[in-house]
């Protein structure tokens, strides 16, 4: 019997063809931030569903691709509440954003991953300063929020990370 869902490549290449116009703050291809946070996932235990929606993340918000096309996606249900539960919406606020990440299983670890590589120095090094203080400051309260301060410590988290296999 075929499988019903997309593989994890067939994830990863519609994800990088739907960035493929599109780069980051610092002018480098967006795909590289995807595969990064794709790969994030993976070292910090998280499963095929998790990886798949890494690289999905910012699809959706990004006007990538259309909650229309991820409702219709043949992917897992899991992921697809894991890619809107981490999907910005327009007027909401960090505390409601956070907290819709906080009660939808897998999506910490996909967001942790997203926050370690837009905050990792040397990406941020090459920003104009005002943006980059600007967007440490954003990082350093999403995270706060999401207690990736050092509120959980690395068994809550690795239990978090992958639910299902808990």
């Amino acid at each position: 019997m075929p499988n019903a869902y997309l593989t994890l490549s067939e994830v990863e290449s519609i994800a990088r063809e739907a960035h493929r116009a599109q780069t980051d703050k610092a002018g480098r291809p967006y795909a590289e931030h995807l595969a990064a946070v794709a790969d994030g996932v993976r070292v910090r235990g998280g499963g095929e569903d998790q990886i798949a929606a890494a690289w999905l993340h910012d699809a959706v918000e990004d006007g990538v691709l259309s909650a229309r096309w991820l409702e219709d996606a043949p992917l897992p249900r899991r992921v697809k509440e894991m890619v809107l539960a981490v999907t910005k919406r327009d007027g909401e606020d960090l505390v409601a954003y956070t907290g819709r990440i906080l009660a939808t299983p897998g999506a910490l670890l996909i967001k942790e991953s997203d926050l370690a590589h837009n905050g990792d120095p040397d990406r941020l090094a090459v920003l104009e300063p005002a943006t980059r203080t600007r967007l440490t400051a954003k990082y350093a309260q999403v995270r706060g929020l999401l207690g990736l301060d050092g509120a959980l410590g690395p068994v809550e988290r690795r239990d978090q990370a992958n639910p299902a296999e808990g």
